[in-house]
């Protein structure tokens, strides 16, 4: 186990450029069970969830081989239908196998998938979507246990938007015979690369607005891709240059997908200029006013931009407060961020219908837990032996360390490494005094 040792209290300065978005990475290495052809798809972010997806499939007879950034899938050997209960139960893409797995060879057996635990994240909806394209699917000791002969195409609804369940409808449909109809489908931006990615190996699918089509197709082909870059780098890299009074460019920003975010930033009075089409400077510009965020599905302000927007908001003129809709747990940071002097109060935010307002079964939600969280600000936040939870909460912590006056250290760094290649390292290069150092035992 690894710890970062953090001394704040120092600009970021000087240019960065983020890596591939790790939820594309991820299901490019499914859409891989695709085919028995060759995929070849650059620009893949070495971090432990594509790599670990990538251990999730070889047991089945995959054969993936790295070269720098990209990954080369072959999937002509598989003779295994069962997916590792160790290795499943770490990402939760290992349902996502499923469908892939049904389609071709109406064989699979995949465990209960895991990732970071941000409430309950429920399968249901997957699984049930896959039984309608015809499959069996039973429950037993931890494993799914499929079985179909064929997938046929289905109309399938979601009452909730529902990233995951939209690509694992879509990675099942583009082999099932006829057509799959996708109601209320999630329309994120790495949704659409993968659909992207999808067409280049002979899928037929098409999206109009919430509604996406998809044409079954007999066979797959292999292809070369290149992956979109990650927008939650882009907003980690952005909130530490303006929280910590510093100024840093990015290499890798797609604005078009960062509206909601720039949108709040000009809010606070964050600096932000679009130097390229790609790239974009971020920058500290003086006082921060408070904000009110309210997060949501794409478009929306994404939920995995709160946390660190939260230490942004400690040095803030006034009050802020962020009402989280998408899940019901993920304030797991704030305890956090106040051992290192952050004001910040819970509250409930007034709903009228909290049923259909929020993304999550509001009915299954955690006993005494608050949507909404009051900051209080500026205050100076000082070092602090901090525990880091879950990925989005590892890098706030790093952020506020980073403003943090003093040296804080941060356990749980195997959290980060889920979605940041070489953070640290990184991070150095703009000015950062961090250093990765073995947890004490």
């Amino acid at each position: 186990m690894e710890k970062f040792v953090i001394t704040g209290g120092r600009p970021l300065k000087g240019t960065v450029t983020v890596g591939g978005a790790k939820n594309v990475a991820m299901k490019a290495v499914v859409a891989g069970l695709l085919t028995n052809e060759t995929l070849t798809v650059a620009n893949i972010p070495l971090i432990s969830s594509v790599l670990g997806t990538a251990k999730i499939v070889e047991p089945l007879g995959v054969e993936v081989k790295r070269i720098d950034h990209t990954l080369t899938i072959s999937a002509k050997n598989i003779h295994k239908y069962k997916v590792p209960l160790e290795l499943g139960g770490l990402y939760r893409t290992a349902t996502m196998v499923m469908g892939p797995m049904l389609a071709r060879f109406g064989k699979a057996i995949v465990p209960n998938p895991g990732g970071c635990r941000l409430g309950k994240r429920p399968v249901d909806w997957h699984i049930q979507a896959l039984i309608q394209m015809g499959a069996k699917i039973s429950y037993k000791d931890g494993y799914f246990y499929g079985e179909a002969n064929g997938l046929h195409g289905a109309t399938i609804k979601f009452p909730k938007n529902s990233h995951t369940g939209t690509e694992t409808v879509i990675l099942a449909a583009v082999l099932a015979t006829g057509t799959t109809v996708i109601e209320n489908a999630a329309a994120e931006p790495e949704i659409d690369n993968l659909i992207l990615l999808l067409k280049h190996m002979g899928a037929v699918i098409e999206r109009q607005g919430r509604t996406i089509t998809i044409h079954g197709v007999k066979k797959l082909g292999g292809t070369k891709f290149t992956i979109m870059p990650d927008r939650n780098e882009v907003v980690t890299y952005a909130i530490a240059a303006i929280a910590t009074d510093g100024d840093v460019v990015i290499h890798g920003t797609e604005r078009e997908n960062l509206k909601s975010f720039l949108t709040a930033l000009d809010q606070v009075g964050g600096g932000w200029e679009a130097m390229d089409q790609t790239t974009t400077r971020f920058f500290s510009q003086g006082v921060l006013k408070p904000t009110d965020i309210v997060t949501s599905f794409y478009p929306g302000f994404m939920t995995d931009w709160q946390a660190p927007w939260a230490v942004l908001a400690t040095q803030a003129q006034g009050a802020s407060s962020i009402h989280e809709t998408v899940f019901e747990s993920r304030f797991s940071y704030v305890a956090e961020l106040r051992k290192m002097g952050a004001k910040i109060d819970f509250f409930d935010p007034e709903v009228k219908d909290p049923e259909k307002f929020y993304n999550f079964k509001w009915a299954d939600r955690i006993e005494d837990y608050h949507q909404g969280i009051k900051i209080f600000g500026p205050r100076p936040l000082h070092e602090a032996v901090v525990e880091i939870t879950d990925l989005r909460a590892g890098a706030t912590l790093v952020v506020a360390a980073l403003v943090a006056r003093g040296k804080s250290v941060l356990l749980g760094v195997e959290h980060i490494d889920r979605g940041y290649e070489k953070f640290d390292e990184q991070l150095r290069q703009l000015g950062a005094k961090i250093t990765r150092e073995k947890e004490d035992l």
